[in-house]
C-alpha cells in the first residue's frame, strides 16, 4: 500500500513552500512588530484546530508572551451564533496584541465573532484556513461572511474540501485530514521568521526553553512573571 499519508504530507508541504512564503513573511512581520511594541500573540482554534493553537502558545521554542484562547466547550457550540460574542466578554485585548484564528472551513459563527471582535478593536488578525474550500462553503453566520474575510493575512493550509484527503478501496468516505499538519507548518514557520526578524532588529525575543532541560523551568518562570498579567488572564 505504501505510506500514503506521508506521501500526501510531502506533497502538501511542497505546495505550502511554493504558495505561502510571501504570506508567512507578512504574518511574521506582524507578529514581530506586535511583540516588540509590547503586545502578545493570542491563538484560537475550536475542535481539532485547538491543536494548532497550542503549537505556538506555551511550548518550548515558542514565544513566552503568548496564550491560547480556550473554547470552554471544546467545539460543541462553534456552529451556534452568539457563542463567540459571549466568549469575548471573558477575554482581554490590548493594543499591539496579534491574533491567530485557525479554522479549516472558516464558516462557523464562533471564529467569525471572535474575528469581528478583534477587528473592532483595530488589532491585527492572521487566519489559518483552507481558502478554496472555505470560499466554496456558505457561512453559518447571519453576516454571510467567512473567517478569511476579516484577516490581515491569510495562511492557506491548501487542504481539500472536507479536509480528509485519502481514499481507501471499497470505502466511500475519505480518511486522514491534512489541515492540522499544514497549520503546524504554517504557524511554526511564521514564528521562526518572526523571531528572526526581531533578532535582526536587535530585539531579544522571549522564547520558552524546554522545562525538561536543566534550568529551563526556572528560566521560563522568571520571564513569565514579566507577562503574568497578560498570559495567565483568560
Amino acid at each position: 500500500m505504501g505510506l500514503a499519508f506521508i506521501d500526501k504530507a510531502k506533497e502538501l508541504i511542497d505546495i505550502i513552500e511554493k504558495e505561502e512564503a510571501t504570506n508567512i513573511r507578512k504574518a511574521a512581520e506582524i507578529v514581530a512588530e506586535g511583540i516588540m511594541n509590547g503586545g502578545i500573540t493570542q491563538a484560537f482554534g475550536s475542535g481539532h484546530s485547538y491543536a494548532a493553537a497550542i503549537e505556538i502558545s506555551g511550548r518550548a521554542g515558542g514565544l513566552i508572551p503568548s496564550k491560547v484562547i480556550l473554547d470552554p466547550a471544546g467545539g460543541i457550540y462553534e456552529s451556534l451564533e452568539g457563542v463567540g460574542t459571549i466568549l469575548t466578554h471573558k477575554l482581554q485585548i490590548k493594543e499591539n496584541d496579534v491574533f491567530f484564528i485557525i479554522s479549516n472551513s472558516g464558516r462557523n459563527p464562533m471564529g467569525i465573532e471572535l474575528a469581528e471582535w478583534v477587528k473592532a478593536h483595530g488589532n491585527k488578525l492572521i487566519v489559518v484556513t483552507a481558502l478554496d474550500a472555505s470560499k466554496a462553503s456558505s457561512s453559518r453566520h447571519s453576516s454571510g461572511k467567512l473567517l478569511y474575510e476579516y484577516a490581515d493575512v491569510v495562511l492557506d493550509n491548501h487542504s481539500v474540501f472536507g479536509d480528509a484527503a485519502l481514499s481507501v478501496p471499497n470505502l466511500e468516505t475519505k480518511v486522514c485530514g491534512t489541515s492540522s499538519l499544514a497549520a503546524v507548518c504554517l504557524l511554526q514557520q511564521t514564528i521562526f521568521e518572526a523571531v528572526s526578524i526581531m533578532v535582526e532588529k536587535g530585539y531579544t525575543p522571549p522564547v520558552y526553553r524546554s522545562a525538561n532541560i536543566d534550568g529551563g523551568m526556572e528560566y521560563n518562570v522568571e520571564i513569565e512573571n514579566k507577562f503574568a498579567d497578560r498570559i495567565f488572564h483568560m
